[in-house]
C-alpha cells in the first residue's frame, strides 16, 4: 500500500511538473520573438563556430524537439548555411537525436501524462497493437504519413512496445524525405532572414495545438 501511494504521488508530481513546463514554454513562445532568437542563433553559429557549426546545429535540435517547438527553421537554416550534403547530414542527425530525447522522456518521467492523452487518439490504440508485431515498419510508416504531428508522435511512440533501436532507425529513415526537401529549400534562400519568414505564426499555431494535447 505504501509503495502504491508513493508511486501515485511520484506520478502526480511528474505530470504536474510537465504541465507547468509546457505552460511556461507556450507562454514564452507566444510572447518572446522565438523566430528572431533562432535567426540570431544561426547567425552566431555561422560567424563563430566555423567547422564546428554543424555539431552546434545538431545540439540545438534537442531542446526544441523535447519542448515541442517546431524545428523546421533549423532544417532550413542547415540548408542555407551548409548546403548539400553537409546540411542534410547535420539536420538528419539532429532531428533524430531530438526525437530520441523526446522518446526517452516520454518513456520515463512523462509516461503517465502521455498514456492519459492516448484517449484523444483512439486509432492509435490499434497502432500500438500493430507495433507489437512489426514495430519498425509501423514506426517508419507513421513518420512518412501525416498521421500524427512530429513532436506528438515522439511521445506517443514512447509508450508503445517499440524498442529504442527500432524507433531510432525508423525515425531517422522516415524523416529523411521531409528533411531533404527542407534542406534543399534552404539552399535556395538568398538571405538568412528568409529562413524565419512566416515561421512565427506557424510556430504559434503549432504550439497551441501541442499545448492542447498535453493539457487536456
Amino acid at each position: 500500500m505504501r509503495t502504491t501511494m508513493s508511486f501515485t504521488w511520484t506520478s502526480a508530481l511528474n505530470v504536474t511538473l510537465l504541465l507547468l513546463l509546457v505552460a511556461a514554454i507556450v507562454v514564452a513562445c507566444l510572447t518572446l520573438p522565438v523566430d528572431k532568437i533562432l535567426k540570431d542563433l544561426l547567425e552566431w553559429i555561422d560567424r563563430n563556430l566555423g567547422p564546428w557549426g554543424p555539431l552546434a546545429l545538431i545540439a540545438a535540435y534537442i531542446p526544441l524537439t523535447v519542448l515541442a517547438v517546431p524545428a523546421s527553421v533549423l532544417t532550413l537554416g542547415g540548408g542555407y548555411l551548409y548546403g548539400l550534403p553537409i546540411g542534410f547530414i547535420a539536420d538528419s542527425i539532429g532531428a533524430t537525436v531530438g526525437a530520441v530525447a523526446s522518446f526517452l522522456l516520454g518513456r520515463t518521467i512523462g509516461k503517465s501524462l502521455v498514456v492519459s492523452r492516448l484517449k484523444d487518439y483512439p486509432q492509435f490504440r490499434l497502432v500500438t497493437i500493430a507495433i507489437q508485431r512489426s514495430g519498425f515498419k509501423i514506426s517508419i510508416l507513421l513518420r512518412l504519413a501525416p498521421f500524427v504531428p512530429f513532436n506528438i508522435l515522439n511521445y506517443l511512440l514512447s509508450v508503445t512496445p517499440v524498442p529504442l533501436g527500432e524507433y531510432t532507425l525508423a525515425s531517422w529513415l522516415g524523416m529523411m524525405p521531409i528533411t531533404l526537401a527542407l534542406v534543399y529549400v534552404g539552399t535556395t534562400f538568398k538571405d538568412l532572414s528568409d529562413v524565419t519568414r512566416g515561421w512565427g505564426e506557424f510556430s504559434k499555431t503549432h504550439l497551441v495545438r501541442n499545448a492542447i494535447f498535453y493539457s487536456y
